[in-house]
């Protein structure tokens, strides 16, 4: 069954990567699927060690974005309960309690963050964070943005913080 869909419609699917039917994909979608495919050549163990491998305190660049209103409230991995106007932040090997600096590279605003979360789960994102820090770094509107995560403070495993 066909349906007709408007112009302004499936541009906001396009925007959003969302595939649509009859083939018709965003460039984004596209570009993700590529690397999956990419991706898909080593076994996942090898690509979680190779990610749990890199030094804690290395400076990284990749895509930050936002947490959603829906994760207001719910427990992060520290045990705690989010709260969108606090700076903390989700990343996948910092270890938790690590204090960073986040560099929004489209406009040079820097905020410090306190990493109490893991994630964010979407390929080619480094770091999430709250609505208060992306609005700190003037990504509110376009919702996801290249940054630089610096490391400031890192725990080490006797919960002592060393300083990068």
């Amino acid at each position: 069954m066909t349906r007709k869909i408007g112009w302004a419609a499936l541009a906001a699917l396009a925007v959003l990567g969302v595939t649509v039917e009859h083939g018709l994909t965003s460039p984004a979608a596209a570009k993700d699927r590529q690397a999956h495919v990419a991706g898909a050549e080593r076994p996942r163990q090898a690509r979680n060690r190779a990610a749990a491998s890199q030094p804690h305190h290395q400076v990284q660049r990749g895509r930050a974005s936002y947490y959603g209103p829906r994760f207001n409230g719910r427990r992060m991995a520290n045990g705690a309960r989010f709260n969108p106007n606090s700076n903390v932040a989700a990343h996948r090997s910092l270890p938790l309690g690590t204090r960073a600096q986040v560099t929004n590279l489209e406009n040079g605003r820097t905020t410090e963050v306190r990493v109490e979360d893991r994630g964010p789960y979407v390929r080619g994102r480094v770091i999430d964070l709250t609505p208060r820090t992306a609005e700190e770094l003037g990504m509110r509107h376009q919702g996801v943005v290249p940054v630089e995560v610096r490391p400031i403070e890192v725990p080490d495993r006797d919960q002592r913080v060393a300083q990068r």
